[in-house]
């Protein structure tokens, strides 16, 4: 069926079959750049440009460079069934990539993937890519490319002298058949361009945590166990739930975890706050030999925070003693190197901080004593 096109209606983008080497200059790695070709329906007017991969960063931002080289957006796109735009293919009913979705929604557009094995939906792109090999790849198969930015400079400069080049059977060229039909058809580029934001299903872990990139990100505790979906900005991490925002968070490049203290529960959020500051505070309230007390424990352990549990159990002694008893089992404590919280419980339990206290054993058995036998005495 012969398809009839009209002025800034569709915008067919695909990938050439051919690709073009480029070598690391620093570690001499040869990696193959692809070939990304968009054409306007009515016009023919193409554009084209070499990408490392075929991935969806790769796929959205031609995209976007491709519609700042038109000046403009048309109502539709019309894309092959590349993984990176389609995420299931399908005759009636194809599903697209979030990413992909977002970007139609952020230009206005439409996306209808040709269906599935029938590359005459989108003959367009399929001529424009052969020309594209034929005119632009062709004569640069001799040529040896050290950076993506020195392939897309060349490419740039045929792409120019492609579409000036005169039609065979029409009158013109492709930059005047764009210039009078599909130009000002275009509808206008957004204020801002559209930045890539990698979206994927996410499920709250028990410890109102997500993951992305070895990087853990906090939601609020009520959501544990919900299938959230995630965000991924250049500097923003979103999460949504039911289309609805729930959490944000700058984002981390680096391995570790992000935790907004609102996300936690009160029974965490009260334990996040203690300090060895706050701890030694407390203990001095009580007395001086508590806080000698919890002052050693503090720095005897590798990190302060090993001891908060059992600081706070020796502190909240305080509430079944008084403060008296529990300054003198510390006292009793401290002078017996005791480190341990049951010890001084047994302390209290028994009464013994109640007791006088006891003499030294040199107090007790002086060894200098007429009384005394010692070596000399026996012969």
């Amino acid at each position: 069926m012969r398809q009839q096109h009209k002025a800034g209606e569709k915008c067919f983008v695909d990938y050439c079959g051919q690709t073009i080497p480029i070598i690391s200059a620093t570690t001499g790695e040869m990696r193959q750049a692809q070939i990304f070709v968009a054409v306007l329906g009515a016009s023919n007017y193409t554009y084209a440009e070499g990408t490392l991969t075929q991935s969806l960063p790769d796929w959205l931002s031609s995209h976007v460079r491709a519609f700042e080289y038109f000046g403009g957006t048309s109502a539709i796109i019309v894309p092959d069934n590349l993984k990176s735009g389609v995420s299931k293919a399908c005759r009636y009913d194809p599903s697209l990539n979030p990413s992909y979705q977002q970007l139609a929604s952020h230009y206005q557009v439409a996306v209808i993937p040709a269906r599935p094995y029938k590359p005459k939906d989108k003959s367009k792109v399929e001529v424009s890519v052969q020309i594209v090999e034929r005119w632009i790849l062709a004569r640069l198969r001799h040529h040896t490319f050290f950076s993506l930015a020195e392939l897309n400079q060349c490419i740039r400069a045929l792409l120019e002298e492609l579409n000036q080049k005169p039609f065979k059977q029409l009158p013109g060229n492709r930059r005047q058949a764009f210039e009078q039909l599909d130009r000002p058809a275009l509808s206008p580029l957004p204020k801002h361009p559209y930045r890539y934001v990698d979206i994927k299903p996410v499920k709250v872990n028990i410890d109102y945590h997500v993951q992305y990139e070895d990087h853990l990100y906090s939601v609020p505790h009520q959501y544990v166990g919900e299938n959230l979906e995630l965000h991924a900005g250049d500097t923003l991490i979103t999460l949504y739930f039911r289309q609805q925002s729930v959490a944000s968070h700058p984002r981390a490049f680096r391995p570790g975890t992000t935790t907004e203290p609102a996300h936690m529960p009160k029974r965490h959020q009260k334990h996040q706050q203690w300090t060895p500051g706050r701890l030694k505070n407390w203990a001095r309230d009580i007395g001086p030999d508590v806080l000698m007390w919890i002052d050693t424990q503090l720095t005897t352990k590798d990190h302060p925070e090993q001891a908060y549990r059992v600081c706070l159990g020796l502190l909240n002694l305080s509430r079944q003693y008084p403060s008296e008893r529990l300054n003198a089992a510390c006292r009793i404590a401290s002078k017996a190197g005791l480190l341990r919280l049951k010890q001084i419980k047994s302390i209290l339990v028994s009464n013994r901080d109640r007791l006088p206290e006891q003499l030294s054993i040199e107090t007790e058995l002086p060894q200098d004593h007429e009384n005394i036998r010692g070596p000399r005495n026996y012969h």
